[in-house]
């Protein structure tokens, strides 16, 4: 709380009316950016158009006012949706409330146990794969909406299957409205964004279509004057022995949270110059998480679409994000009546041009332009991982892969042999003592080795010593070596065996301090003897002191 409270004495440092009015422009800005994404992902949900709309005030409320950053921006969010509707189809409403209740008890406890550089630990491919997973995921969950058809099952892939069992019937009018939101948000120049955003504007005309024709779609409906929603989590009725069963999807929502709440914060504050505190971000996405549910509100996370918008708009303090939660109260109170005449499929187009625009297609292009076959690889799994399966399972999957690429990319070990030559000797410049060392060690080979020594190389590095004969001494130089493992040091000590068996004098060279520890440790510098164990090449040469 004292690092806080100094952090906000810091941020309001002459803070004055110049400054809030910057602040204020910037959070109406945001807030028409905002609205009509509040209400299509609480569509897309499941739990309607008002459960987007109060997790946007109370999450982005919460999290603005206790963020690690002036400049982080909440709400629902389009990756949070495909779990969402999945939970909601599975456990009902109020299983998807105790879903973000768990989400948010993780969260917080990752901020107070400072746990929140764990995903550090997933690679970019592996994010970008699930981001593009749940892009498809919500473009899929659109096209009953935009099309005015109908399709079952839980899944994607199942309601995808059902459209070719019961047929594809277009509803034309519901069509042309969502194709309209469309292709305005496509050809909407990005300069007049600023002034009003292609969303906010599309879904206005659609209304405005919608009231002037009567048309026979489908629409919103009607949105409560209130942020207490009817449905909410009803504490009492949580039965303790089905917690388990909520888990999964708890982990995964939380999972999803930092991951889009961190990456946000490390993008933003690269545009605004701006450090932040991972913790105290993630306990205010925790807080916020929690009460949600006793609202009827769905999770949110950190958004870099908001957050974009605020710091673009001239957004100085964290009031740019209370201002935008405030707004839009006023219009859920004021004039939420006018949005059950918003058409679905207007809201299904937001949803499209909204997955479309989720993707990294940098990324994307940059991994199949150069061909890198260990992201490919990470990104394809995740991507169909998250669609067949779920979140949880997506990234496991992912960073296996990852880990996997990774393992035999660095297992790759280099082995080399060389005689001693005459212009490799240091020791004197006197010629008569480089023919003495030349023939005191002219049955002697340097095996240089390069790279890590663990379990996936150890038969090749048995292999490639093993063709090492005809010399009375083998010298081996492991400069090059950063790290060893048990199953390498086992090599090497059976190989020593074979050494001594043939009479053959075996010398180690060059070991970094933190490999020489490891062989000390395993013993096997007891084995081979001390007295073989130098500092590098030349000391052997000129026979100096040791370096053990």
């Amino acid at each position: 709380m004292k690092k806080y409270i100094l952090d906000l004495k810091r941020e309001f440092t002459s803070y004055n009316g110049t400054k809030f009015s910057k602040d204020l422009i910037a959070g109406v800005t945001v807030a028409a950016v905002a609205l009509p994404l509040a209400l299509a992902f609480g569509i897309a949900s499941g739990a309607g158009a008002s459960a987007g709309l109060v997790a946007a005030i109370i999450g982005g409320f919460i999290t603005s006012a206790l963020s690690g950053a002036s400049y982080q921006l909440s709400g629902p969010t389009g990756t949070m949706t495909a779990i969402l509707a999945l939970t909601l189809a599975k456990h009902s409403i109020q299983g998807m409330f105790i879903v973000g209740l768990i989400a948010g008890i993780i969260i917080l406890l990752c901020g107070i146990f400072k746990l929140g550089r764990i995903v550090n630990f997933i690679p970019l491919p592996v994010i970008t794969g699930f981001t593009s997973g749940i892009a498809l995921i919500i473009a899929f969950g659109q096209i009953d909406s935009f099309f005015g058809t109908t399709s079952v099952g839980d899944g994607a892939v199942q309601r995808i299957i059902s459209y070719f069992a019961n047929g594809f019937h277009i509803n034309i009018p519901n069509m042309l409205v969502g194709l309209f939101v469309v292709l305005l948000m496509i050809f909407w120049p990005k300069k007049w964004n600023g002034f009003m955003p292609s969303s906010l504007l599309g879904t206005i005309l659609a209304i405005i279509a919608m009231m002037l024709l009567k048309l026979d779609i489908p629409t919103v409906g009607e949105i409560p004057r209130t942020i207490m929603l009817e449905n909410r989590l009803d504490i009492f009725a949580m039965k303790l022995g089905d917690i388990t069963t909520y888990l999964s999807p708890g982990f995964s929502i939380a999972v999803l949270c930092m991951i889009e709440t961190l990456l946000c914060a490390s993008c933003a504050g690269r545009m605004k110059k701006e450090s932040y505190n991972t913790d105290r971000e993630l306990v205010s996405q925790g807080l916020a998480n929690m009460a949600l549910p006793f609202f009827g509100g769905i999770p949110i996370s950190a958004v870099m679409a908001r957050t974009s918008v605020g710091i673009k708009a001239g957004g100085i303090t964290r009031l740019t994000g209370v201002i935008h939660s405030l707004v839009l109260l006023v219009c859920v109170l004021v004039i939420s009546p006018i949005f059950k005449h918003l058409p679905l499929s207007a809201l299904a187009g937001v949803l499209f041009m909204t997955a479309f625009r989720m993707n990294d297609w940098d990324s994307i292009k940059s991994y199949f332009s150069k061909r890198m076959k260990g992201p490919i690889s990470s990104f394809l799994v995740t991507m169909l991982a998250t669609i067949v399966f779920d979140l949880t399972i997506a990234i496991l999957l992912g960073i296996g892969v990852a880990l996997v690429v990774f393992l035999f990319s660095v297992s790759k070990l280099e082995v080399s042999t060389s005689k001693i030559e005459r212009h490799k000797m240091k020791a004197s410049d006197k010629e008569e003592h480089h023919a003495t060392i030349e023939e005191r060690f002219k049955d002697t080979v340097v095996v240089y080795i390069s790279g890590p020594m663990f379990f996936m190389n150890s038969q090749k590095l048995t292999e490639a010593l093993e063709k090492v004969v005809g010399y009375n001494t083998v010298i081996l130089s492991i400069r090059g070596v950063p790290l060893v493992d048990v199953s390498a040091m086992t090599a090497l000590s059976d190989y020593y065996e074979i050494c001594e068996k043939n009479g053959i004098k075996l010398i180690v060279c060059g070991a970094h301090e933190k490999v020489m520890n490891k062989l000390k440790s395993y013993g096997l510098c007891d084995i081979i003897g001390n007295e073989n164990f130098y500092f590098s090449v030349d000391r052997v040469l000129t026979c100096e002191e040791l370096n053990i």
